[in-house]
């Protein structure tokens, strides 16, 4: 029933935005047919961080008085 309700709102459409229908299911298909979860595993995500203030390990004043 979708598929007939999907099909008669496509006739609808102008040549041109049939082709943006087409092109979009195309996309839908290949992220959900072909996309299988990567599991994250230890050091994954090395190389990632491009940038780290040198005080980074420093201790923050706003816990001064719990140290």
């Amino acid at each position: 029933m979708v598929a007939t309700i999907l099909e008669h709102k496509v006739k609808q459409l102008p040549y041109e935005a049939r082709q943006g229908v087409s092109d979009y299911l195309d996309f839908v298909l290949h992220k959900y047919l072909n996309h299988k979860p990567v599991k994250p595993y230890a050091g994954c995500m090395k190389g990632t961080v491009l940038w780290m203030s040198d005080d980074f390990n420093e201790p923050l004043e706003d816990f001064k008085d719990y140290m």
